[in-house]
């Protein structure tokens, strides 16, 4: 008796599908693009039909005017027959030993207020000692590495119950991913969306982010010991990635919104 073994690969789309989705995403037309990229429409117009094969450059010139995140380059190189030209590394890298220490540095100097290290999909890959405050009381099996920052914050086990404006603070949230997922298209980020969207709230979530009087921010409004410290945050990116792994770090740091929260966080160091 013969065993046949049917080995099913997955399609590859080819470069001028994977170009035109990204035009289509951006809202960007045949026209504007090639105005753009200095190439004709009707270029431009064969690249997405497969008529015409594009260069190394085009591809790269495309992705730049498209704003195509690095990994999905490389992935546009990969259709396109050519090798990616952005390497991927890992913090641990020496190469990066001068951005790593960097980083830890500006964790360090932003205590005594919490500030976290994370990469595209929301995993947490750096944090100082004040993100203890935030974490208190997380089920112990979401924190296991990766420990997803999104997942963390809005699970039923994680920080939701202490959260006092969990609908507002939810709402800001899923809108920052929703706006990821259409920049990205990564399906893990859609995937997480979907997940996210289905944890418990009994708070009124907002459609919108109306602002009521006197508010300039979405707060972080956190029950700790009895008391109701709210927060604000910032997130830093790098100005000028040449690699991906660099390219989806983002550094987001907290600070307090009121005098009664710097007070506390400053007591929780100095204890």
């Amino acid at each position: 008796m013969t065993t046949v073994t049917t080995v099913t690969t997955a399609r590859r789309p080819p470069v001028g599908e994977l170009l035109r989705e990204w035009r289509d995403r951006r809202r960007i037309s045949q026209l504007e693009l090639s105005i753009a990229a200095d190439i004709s429409t009707r270029h431009l117009s064969f690249v997405e039909t497969g008529r015409s094969a594009p260069s190394r450059d085009m591809v790269l010139r495309l992705g730049e005017h498209l704003d195509v995140p690095l990994r999905e380059r490389n992935q546009l190189l990969l259709a396109a027959g050519f090798a990616p030209v952005y390497p991927e590394s890992s913090l641990d890298d020496p190469e990066l030993a001068a951005v790593r220490d960097a980083v830890r540095r500006l964790l360090a100097g932003h205590e005594p207020y919490p500030a976290v290290v994370i990469d595209r999909r929301w995993n947490l890959l750096e944090g100082n000692a004040a993100v203890a405050v935030l974490i208190e009381g997380v089920a112990p099996e979401l924190m296991g590495s990766p420990a997803n920052v999104l997942r963390v914050t809005l699970h039923p086990d994680g920080m939701a119950p202490r959260i006092a404006n969990l609908g507002e603070w939810r709402a800001h949230l899923l809108g920052r991913l929703r706006r990821e997922v259409a920049v990205t298209a990564d399906p893990e980020l859609t995937g997480l969306l979907e997940e996210l969207r289905g944890y418990p709230c009994d708070d009124e979530v907002p459609e919108v982010e109306i602002p009521g009087p006197g508010d300039f921010l979405v707060p972080l409004r956190l029950r700790h010991e009895g008391r109701e410290l709210a927060f604000f945050s910032t997130v830093a990116t790098f100005g000028t990635p040449l690699d991906v792994t660099l390219a989806e770090l983002s550094i987001e740091s907290f600070y307090p919104a009121d005098a009664e929260t710097a007070e506390v966080l400053r007591g929780v160091t100095a204890g």
